[in-house]
């Protein structure tokens, strides 16, 4: 069985959301968002967690697992932007790990058949990552200027997390990566550093991100109808 470190990234600002604390910490079900991803997490089998959060959200953290009798994973604080946040991880991924998994801690419920679908494509020794993800639904426009212009929906695919990489390509992409490139994701970072074939496997309608108003009410209401496999 491959050896998995998994990474929650969970030390953004949540500036999007707009409440008075970052999402991750927000209550679903009368706990953190945060509480409800890592337990998920914890669950893949052989999986090691490390947890990014800033550093000054950490005192209330730690307060936040005495309330509620939460065992933490390990904590490394994060950077000023997510790439920086992940690099910063890396450098706690155990030398053996197989596989490394990055994930949104503001993403509750990543459920075991969907890591499962995530982990599959590594049977093929070309296959260096995997993303989970979802064909769009509504129509879309690409911006051109002063307007827009459609495009076919059909040639396009939203992006979950957690993503998979084998471990020594994504620790060497983001040894190489400069700092000066927005990326979007991990999976960016590895197509900067070069090709590399990235599989795309199926996401999870109910694998959503806390990011605006009205997100805890639907993860609410999945939780009251069990719609969320774990």
């Amino acid at each position: 069985m491959d050896k998995i470190h998994i990474i929650i990234v969970a030390a953004g600002s949540g500036s999007r959301y707009g409440g008075p604390l970052p999402k991750q910490f927000c209550d679903l079900a009368g706990r953190p968002v945060l509480m409800h991803t890592i337990e998920a997490l914890q669950r893949v089998p052989g999986a090691t967690v490390t947890l990014v959060l800033s550093r000054h959200d950490h005192d209330m953290w730690r307060g936040l697992c005495d309330r509620h009798g939460f065992d933490s994973p390990e904590v490394v604080y994060g950077g000023t932007t997510r790439f920086e946040s992940v690099r910063n991880a890396l450098a706690y991924v155990d030398s053996d790990a197989d596989i490394i998994m990055v994930h949104d801690g503001a993403r509750p419920f990543p459920s075991q058949q969907m890591i499962a679908g995530l982990l599959a494509p590594f049977a093929d020794a070309a296959c260096v990552g995997a993303l989970p993800s979802l064909p769009l639904t509504d129509s879309i426009r690409r911006m051109a200027g002063d307007g827009s212009v459609a495009v076919d929906r059909a040639d396009y695919r939203s992006v979950q997390t957690p993503q998979a990489f084998r471990a020594k390509a994504l620790l060497k992409a983001y040894d190489s990566a400069p700092d000066d490139v927005a990326f979007t994701d991990d999976a960016s970072v590895m197509e900067y550093h070069g090709s590399c074939r990235i599989e795309l496997v199926a996401g999870d309608p109910h694998n959503i991100k806390i990011t605006n108003p009205g997100d805890i009410e639907l993860a609410e209401f999945f939780l009251e109808k069990g719609r969320c496999s774990r």
